[in-house]
């Protein structure tokens, strides 16, 4: 192996990190000078399903099939650190043919390998029979910035002369303006540093910040310029000749001046040890079944990928590449789903959201006091006030969802001092619902925006069209979600028992009466008896909005409705114009404004399909679930990576392989890499139940795909379990392996019938 750098790394002098340029001192250029092109050309959103992903903490890439962004500010294509795009334009070109896609694969969330080859033709080969001839790898890794290593071989049997250039450029854009979002304004470009190894980009942002990213060569071009980097050289035969470089944007750049840069291999190496403790400290799920292992080992590599580090903490964000933030609603739902995965994704979204929780009133953000956040954004947009994200608390049920989550988190690890460290919180987020949610009191939790660059929809169906009656019309505000009551009840109820545990007994007995009159009001306001289900809303006349919907089936895992009312939801879900063969719908084919391609009227979800699953679950229906679970595996099997993406398209199963995708979902996505275990536990029937010292195994089911699954570390309190399931004909039986603990273990309870 050869490098063209002989030392392998370029001088400190010639590095961008090591020097500072006060930006005072250099001159603006417009933005076509600066990058190539006068817009950022995204009137919509583009499809993202075939790009390439690597996340790492803050910094992810979509790249194409190839390895490049291109053409140069490519909808959701780039480099992005946080909010920002830091790379625009990333595109290598070579000698000869144009390069033929040999194989791509994303070997780690972190790390992929792209192969492609030139053909002789131009390199005395036969042309009427060009042979691959040049084989070229690119390897991306992304650590705190991105690094290439570009491995070229010549399987000729003669010398040749070969040149590669790497065209690149910045434009700063926001995360928004990436989706399509249209602004007044930008702020103004600096002209580029150009040194013999590096070039650094800068952009003065409307609020006065100044970004920067710059691209640092170990192996000095024969030329460099302001948007291209070039290197000629002799290809020997069987000689391997490596190039590399580093992108870097303003979190590594503060680094670098007390950090040295770390070797490819090194990093691979280093973040190889991060993944390895991170599924140490997770449980296994094993099958012996290879696609369903390995949709599962993804789904852990996804989770971990997806943490970020955001004000010195660490915390789960939704997924790449629109929400690669902080969401309360996501953040919770996720927590939830993979208690039995590892606890720790609970303990620090709870953590989080409480150090956000709101304190004051604010209609632009739609603050208010005790109320959990929606999403946290630090791009441009957000530092200069543009978009409301600073963070933004617009939603209606990320506040009793943490409460949710506050109770099921101490279930599964029986940690008092969580509760009580969290407890102000919990009374706050409680006052919320009261004296906000209600916002016209008549009993129900409902939302109205009061900003003006808000969401009209702040349910977890929030786009402008999820929340429709069955001919399209839209209700007006405020809106009364049906599962947004089955939160609220279920909170109360979960929060009366905590408060109960810490002594609070006369705020514990009147939070359960609460919770028992909210239950009846909400059978009795949006029962729809014809339809068998619930209302999907009340609208602001308080009629209700009788759309059948994926709704009502969360509010079986709320356990809100009586046994009967449990079951007719229960068969409509399960009835073919909600279950299309890939998963329950979001909304019924029966009505007119079904549309299978929609986001949310009439898509399928595989984080709805879990809180569905497991809200049969707790009605001993999940034989009756078993479908949907066999749907969402087969579903992960035909996806690429083994992986389950946000959302997919809510056609008719007629055979196929694979569902249709959606075109713009997010992949990977938190609380879609977190379903399958919900919905495993959901149909295993494992309740813990920690602070009493055990763990309640109820009617366990396994799908027909499955014949045995072996739980290995799952962590209820101190103690970690070892359970084997094993089905036969229509029989799951279980076996107890081990019960390990460093204190009094848990008791493992079976029960049947």
């Amino acid at each position: 192996m050869t490098s063209r750098a002989t030392s392998g790394k370029a001088s400190a002098s010639d590095q961008v990190a090591a020097r500072d340029v006060s930006p005072s001192d250099r001159p603006t250029i417009s933005m076509a000078d600066a990058v190539g092109y006068p817009t950022i050309p995204c009137d919509r959103e583009t499809p993202v399903s075939d790009a390439l992903t690597l996340k790492n903490d803050r910094l992810f890439a979509l790249v194409d099939q190839h390895g490049n962004v291109a053409p140069a500010g490519n909808c959701s294509l780039g480099v992005f650190e946080g909010d920002t795009r830091i790379v625009s334009h990333y595109e290598l070109r070579m000698a000869g043919s144009a390069p033929a896609k040999l194989s791509t694969q994303v070997i780690q969330p972190y790390y992929s390998q792209i192969d492609v080859a030139v053909t002789d033709h131009e390199f005395g080969g036969n042309t009427w029979d060009p042979k691959h001839a040049i084989y070229i790898r690119r390897e991306l890794i992304l650590e705190a910035s991105m690094m290439e290593r570009l491995t070229l071989t010549n399987f000729l049997v003669r010398p040749i002369d070969f040149w590669v250039e790497l065209h690149f450029g910045c434009d700063f854009a926001d995360i928004f303006e990436v989706r399509g979002w249209k602004r007044d304004k930008r702020g103004t470009f600096l002209a580029p540093i150009v040194e013999p190894s590096a070039v650094q980009f800068a952009y003065r942002g409307r609020d006065g910040r100044v970004m920067t990213s710059a691209i640092q060569f170990a192996d000095q071009p024969d030329s460099l310029e302001a948007r291209k980097a070039r290197w000629a050289f002799r290809l020997l035969p069987g000689t391997p000749v490596q190039l590399e470089w580093t992108i870097k944007g303003d979190t590594m750049r503060e680094r670098s001046h007390t950090a040295k840069d770390i070797a490819f291999d090194d990093r691979r190496r280093r973040l190889g040890s991060v993944y390895d403790r991170w599924r140490s400290a997770c449980s296994r799920w094993t099958s012996g079944i290879g696609t369903f292992d390995a949709t599962i080992a993804r789904a852990i590599d996804d989770l971990r990928s997806l943490y970020i580090t955001a004000d010195g903490a660490r915390v789960i964000s939704a997924g790449i590449p629109w929400y690669s933030t902080v969401f309360g609603r996501d953040a919770a739902i996720t927590s939830l789903e993979t208690l039995s995965l590892n606890p720790r994704i609970a303990t620090d979204t709870l953590r989080y959201l409480a150090r956000y929780q709101g304190t004051k009133e604010n209609a632009y953000t739609e603050e208010q006091p005790g109320k959990i956040m929606h999403e946290l954004r630090r791009g441009e947009m957000a530092r200069s006030g543009e978009i409301p994200h600073v963070p933004y608390y617009g939603t209606i049920d990320a506040t009793p969802l943490w409460l949710v989550l506050v109770h099921e988190t101490w279930r599964w690890t029986g940690d008092d001092a969580l509760i009580r460290e969290l407890l102000p919180n919990v009374k706050r987020a409680l006052a919320w619902i009261d004296e906000y949610g209600d916002v016209d009191g008549d009993g129900f939790v409902e939302y109205a925006s009061t900003s003006s660059r808000g969401l009209v929809n702040q349910g977890w169906k929030d786009s402008g069209d999820g929340v429709p009656f069955p001919d399209g019309r839209l209700p007006h505000p405020p809106i009364a979600l049906i599962e947004v009551q089955g939160y609220v009840y279920d909170a109360k109820v979960r929060a009366a028992a905590l408060l109960a545990r810490l002594g609070e007994h006369e705020a514990s007995q009147r939070l359960a009466k609460e919770a028992a009159h909210l239950r009846q009001r909400v059978i009795d306001a949006f029962w729809l008896e014809d339809a068998g289900t619930f209302a999907l809303a009340l609208d602001g006349e308080k009629h209700p909005v009788p759309t059948v919907t994926s709704n009502a089936g969360q509010l079986l895992w709320s356990r809100l409705p009586d046994t009967d009312r449990a079951l007719r939801v229960a068969t409509t879900l399960l009835a073919p114009d909600m279950s299309c063969g890939w998963g329950i719908r979001t909304l019924s084919a029966r009505h007119p404004v079904f549309n299978p391609m929609s986001y949310h009227d009439g898509s399928v979800w595989p984080h709805d399909n879990a809180l569905i699953v497991m809200g049969m679950s707790h009605y001993g229906l999940g034989a009756n679930s078993l479908p949907i679970i066999v749907a969402t595996t087969e579903a992960a099997a035909g996806a690429r990576h083994n992986r389950l993406p946000e959302l997919y398209c809510g056609m008719e199963r007629t055979g196929e392989t694979r569902p249709v995708q959606y075109p713009v979902s997010c992949s990977p996505q938190a609380w879609a890499a977190g379903a399958l275990f919900m919905m495993l536990q959901g149909a295993l029937g494992i309740m813990p139940d920690a602070p009493a010292g055990a763990v309640h195994i109820r009617n366990p089911v396994m799908p027909p795909h499955l014949n045995k699954l072996t739980i290995t570390n799952l962590r209820v309190g101190a103690s970690r379990l070892s359970l084997h399931f094993e089905r036969h004909a229509s029989r799951t039986l279980v076996n107890v392996l081990a019960v390990e603990s460093s204190a009094e273990p848990v008791r493992v309870q079976i029960e049947f019938g």
